[in-house]
């Protein structure tokens, strides 16, 4: 099965796919879900849907429109690395420009963010096939090195400031666990060879991986080498920006006594829960409780830290939203144009 037919799969926008009628199904399961989670956070920590009212009104003018200009700054970045991935070792090879995928990245994001059990990713495979003539195999691999080097540029973020707090072991550990993600991203290929190799061609599991893998292995080493020493400092900016984001809505709503590396633990955890697929909508759950803890860590009330939390999700969820319309209307302008 090609990349873009297992996307489309997943998504649900093909005829071998389940109905498209089961798809208001699974958004009101994943929205009862939400609910559920939410109303268990709200119980288990004793905070009112009036507190996260406060904590919105909080937020001044000013305040959320630098949160909104740093969040803006993200696209572009990400758009940058793609281009970068995408046109791999060779200068030569052609790549969609930039400005052609920052309405792409927009547009994964709201996708990935917002459709259940993390299906949106597959958007970028989708999206870069439709709009930007990208293959499949191609597609799948950069997503796949964007999110290992996403992981990577986190965990050193989240792990400098465990070590700035006094946490020196979590640190360590996630310092660590960033040279095994960036050793993971420069030997993709291989890993996938032993795998293969593993496995052998006695049995159709065998067979199957075995054809998936070694075109996945080949996709994996056109954007490795020179363009991951591009795309490092890139991934690195990007989550500067992330961190930034959240740390300027946190002080907004109401957690202005935080220093900026408290800022960054608490929002570090509420990512890290956030990339469990076991969320309901839009990620509500098990991010909001990441964020509980982590803030819980550095001396806030359970109380203030699950308004600002969930207030914090409101406002990313209104602000991704609001990026990948923007995202998909400049896809569509764009296509009618040509």
């Amino acid at each position: 099965m090609e990349p873009g037919a297992l996307v489309d799969t997943l998504l649900g926008v093909n005829e071998s796919a389940p109905s498209r009628r089961t798809w208001p199904l699974r958004i009101a399961l994943s929205l009862a879900v939400a609910a559920l989670l939410v109303a268990l956070l709200l119980w288990g920590t004793g905070t009112s849907l009036a507190e996260i009212g406060e904590a919105l009104a909080k937020l001044d003018p000013a305040t959320y429109a630098l949160a909104l200009g740093v969040h803006a700054s993200i696209y572009p970045l990400r758009a940058i690395r793609f281009r970068v991935l995408l046109a791999g070792d060779d200068p030569s090879r052609s790549a969609p420009s930039a400005a052609r995928l920052v309405p792409v990245a927009a547009a994964h994001v709201l996708a990935a963010n917002v459709l259940p059990a993390k299906v949106g990713e597959g958007a970028l495979v989708l999206h870069l096939k439709t709009f930007c003539g990208v293959s499949g195999w191609r597609g799948l691999a950069v997503l796949m090195v964007s999110r290992l080097l996403d992981l990577a540029a986190m965990t050193l973020t989240l792990g400098c400031a465990c070590l700035a707090l006094g946490f020196v072991e979590l640190g360590f550990l996630l310092i660590a666990g960033t040279s095994i993600l960036v050793a993971l991203t420069l030997r993709g290929d291989r890993i996938l060879l032993r795998v293969e190799r593993f496995l052998g061609t006695g049995t159709a599991i065998g067979r199957k991986f075995r054809g998936l893998s070694e075109r996945l292995r080949k996709a994996l080493v056109e954007v490795q080498a020179s363009s991951l020493a591009l795309s490092a400092p890139l991934s690195l900016a990007i989550w500067v920006a992330i961190f930034a984001f959240y740390a300027i809505l946190a002080r907004g709503l109401g957690l202005e006594f935080l220093s900026v590396f408290q800022a960054a633990f608490g929002t570090g955890l509420a990512i890290v829960a956030g990339l469990l697929p076991i969320s309901g909508f839009a990620g509500f759950g098990a991010q909001d409780a990441g964020w509980v803890v982590g803030f819980g860590a550095v001396g806030v009330t359970r109380e203030l830290a699950t308004s600002t939390g969930l207030a914090a999700h409101v406002v990313f969820l209104f602000n991704i939203a609001l990026f990948g319309l923007a995202g998909h209307l400049a896809m569509g302008a764009m296509k009618d144009s040509e």
